[in-house]
């Protein structure tokens, strides 16, 4: 066996001794009991971490981390591992970000998401143009809990500079705001609004829609489109729901769209979060560098990925309206 499997590079010892444990128990399986014993699970440690590892029955968010679990039953955090994962036979799971919805959020969302299930069939939802705005600052975003710093074993945090350990942002980083309308056609380009502008109802109308989408939209598709918005003040006011239904052939209007529903809208849902991965690859020197690095990664953006996410539109609702108008991100 040993020539025979050189590679292995196995002793003639630890030969021997596979085959008389094959012989005297017919299997090369480990006998219960053998191996480094487990002293921390027992019995009375595996239920004490299950109780906080789990949050309690009709009161969900009182579970607690592994560190937390480790602090409160003076038990290894490993050790705490090693129960969560083989005794308790448990998996971790991301959570997702969502807005918070009230009662009365749900039958809106409910209500809305089952009317346009009923006025938008599949082949019809290629014709609306899905639109949102957003604020992208030059100081990246980042998530602390994934930003980690390796040094030699018996480093401690004193020893090292702050430019290592410390993360340094501006509270007031400088920004652009920018604009845009995508559908299953096709996309306008993006939109920056001037620096300094509050977008109320008179520049929103006057300047973002008259001068800048309406126009780019029809430069697409012509004179035959849906208009989408969401429900901001500046979208919701009486002069600006009069002008898009004189001004565009479909328009789904305030009443129509569901309240708090970013998971309903394509680029909050899918554009905006590819664009930005894109965007922030590389470190952002200014104002004016962001804008051309924006302007960049539009001009090369997939088609195919606003087609992708306009297509779940309709799944989307269906699954709203599943959940009763509450939250279905999670089920996706």
């Amino acid at each position: 066996m040993i020539a025979e499997f050189p590679n292995r590079k196995w002793s003639l010892a630890t030969v021997n001794r596979l085959l008389q444990q094959i012989d005297a128990t017919g299997t090369i399986d480990q006998k219960p009991g053998s191996g480094r014993p487990r002293n921390v699970s027992t019995d009375q440690n595996i239920k004490l971490v299950d109780e906080l590892a789990l949050s309690q029955e009709n009161n969900p968010g009182t579970h607690k981390s592994v560190r937390q679990i480790a602090r409160q039953t003076s038990i290894a955090k490993s050790s705490v591992h090693d129960i969560i994962r083989r005794d308790l036979k448990l998996k971790c799971i991301k959570k997702k970000r969502a807005q918070d919805l009230s009662n009365e959020n749900m039958i809106k969302r409910l209500i809305c998401a089952k009317q346009l299930l009923k006025k938008y069939p599949q082949h019809s939802v290629q014709f609306i143009w899905f639109t949102d705005e957003k604020l992208f600052t030059v100081a990246p975003p980042v998530n602390l809990q994934n930003d980690h710093l390796y040094a030699m074993a018996g480093t401690g945090k004193k020893q090292l500079s702050a430019g290592r350990l410390l993360r340094k942002r501006s509270n007031f980083s400088k920004s652009v705001m920018v604009s845009v309308g995508v559908s299953g056609l096709g996309c306008t380009e993006l939109i920056f609004i001037e620096p300094g502008v509050k977008i109320d109802g008179t520049y929103y109308r006057d300047t973002l829609l008259r001068q800048h989408l309406l126009p780019a939209i029809r430069s697409v598709v012509g004179d035959f489109f849906v208009f989408q918005q969401d429900n901001a003040p500046a979208h919701r006011a009486r002069e600006t729901v009069a002008l898009l239904k004189a001004e565009t052939p479909g328009f789904i209007s305030p009443q129509q769209w569901p309240p708090n529903s970013l998971d309903l809208n394509p680029v909050d849902y899918e554009i905006w979060s590819v664009l930005q991965q894109c965007v922030y690859r590389g470190q952002i020197r200014d104002v004016e560098h962001l804008k051309q690095r924006l302007i960049e990664e539009w001009r090369h953006f997939d088609q195919k990925i606003c087609d992708r996410a306009v297509y779940q539109w309709r799944s989307r609702l269906s699954k709203c309206v599943h959940k009763n108008g509450g939250h279905f991100e999670h089920l996706i």
